[in-house]
């Protein structure tokens, strides 16, 4: 069974894990591969997984790129999108690897279907940081947010929205089956979430596309009727919006509340005007900086401690050094004081035209 540790508590990764992480008790996760390690010059390859989720290159890989360079001026981040083809991020990985670059940070699309790849990679003497998701294989680290809270998050705020709009009837949209926090998102959720509600109908989302939820939710409410949905468990901001698309086409009013997660801009404004309930904000620069820092320090074959305080263990291996960082719920009264004052959204981009009455009512503008 694998586990993640942090200090005293103990947090239970997909035991599917297991087997493919196996292999990392054989190498040191401090030191890389077995090539020699570069001081300077070299690249880091950055394998995102897709589009439709905005923050891989609006924020990851920009935030990346910055740390590589102000650690090492002469190096650079090589980064490439998978576009959610599992077939296409293997054929970069082994490009990657072909090139010899000096590390991989790797967002699987499918992190099963990765697990060769990653092989080859270790074979090659390429530490791999796996990013935001747990991917199979010997993985060198691992660089996420606690995703289990990611879900308790999200659970508890649809409790306060029903207890003060009344219902407990819901619906849990979830993420991709092929994301392995997808489980943990769930698990979290629920852990909030039995025995308070009654989970009516409950669905996967291939991709986190948005039209697969729209399609989901608009069966859900054909299925049980407009007015027996009284909260929706979306898994991310790219669900929500599908499913508060679903719902507006049903001509359902008022929406009932629908969770999110990303803090995309779109899903910011919907929670201002009043069509999402909620999101969970992940400050990027807690991920994207260390993992940056793991990339360059397994690199140049430097410890890892200062940096990864975390471990992830599974059974019969050595642990694998890990950073979890802390998600944040947001509502529309705790936007100014999160993702506005972290820089992530201004007021002048949140606040557009079409908003400004909703952001007056939110106290964002006089």
């Amino acid at each position: 069974m694998a586990t993640v540790t942090r200090g005293a508590a103990v947090v239970v990764v997909a035991a599917s894990l297991a087997a493919g992480l196996a292999a990392c008790g054989e190498r040191n996760p401090g030191g890389g591969g077995e090539r020699g390690r570069q001081e300077s010059g070299f690249e880091v390859g950055l394998l995102l997984p897709d589009k439709q989720v905005a923050r891989w290159e609006s924020f990851d890989r920009p935030l990346m790129e910055r740390r590589v360079r102000e650690l090492c001026g002469d190096c650079r981040l090589e980064a490439v999108n998978a576009q959610n083809d599992v077939a296409v991020q293997q054929q970069q990985m082994d490009s990657m690897i072909t090139r010899g670059v000096g590390a991989i940070i790797l967002t699987a699309v499918d992190a099963t279907a990765i697990h060769s790849s990653v092989e080859r990679a270790e074979e090659a003497g390429i530490p791999v940081v796996a990013y935001d998701r747990l991917a199979e294989g010997p993985v060198s680290a691992y660089v996420s947010f606690d995703n289990r809270q990611v879900g308790r998050e999200q659970g508890e705020a649809l409790l306060r929205a029903l207890d003060e709009r009344g219902g407990d009837q819901i619906v849990m949209v979830n993420g991709s089956p092929t994301d392995p926090n997808t489980a943990l998102f769930r698990e979290g959720a629920l852990s909030v979430l039995e025995g308070e509600v009654d989970i009516l109908r409950e669905y996967d989302t291939p991709g986190w596309i948005s039209r697969f939820a729209y399609g989901n939710v608009t069966a859900a409410v054909a299925d049980l009727g407009p007015e027996e949905i009284h909260g929706v468990l979306a898994a991310n901001d790219s669900v929500a919006a599908g499913t508060v698309a679903a719902l507006r086409a049903a001509r359902i009013d008022p929406l009932p509340p629908v969770t999110g997660q990303d803090a995309e801009l779109a899903a910011l404004q919907r929670i201002v005007a009043g069509t999402q309930y909620q999101t969970v904000y992940k400050p990027y620069e807690d991920e994207a900086r260390p993992a940056a820092e793991l990339a360059v320090a397994l690199t140049r074959g430097e410890p890892l401690d200062d940096i990864a305080r975390d471990r992830v263990a599974t059974d019969g291996a050595d642990d694998i050094p890990a950073v979890l960082a802390t998600p944040v719920s947001v509502t529309v009264d705790d936007i100014e004081d999160t993702v506005v004052r972290d820089g992530l959204v201004t007021i002048d981009q949140l606040c557009t035209r079409r908003f400004e009455d909703d952001c007056r009512r939110a106290g964002l503008l006089d």
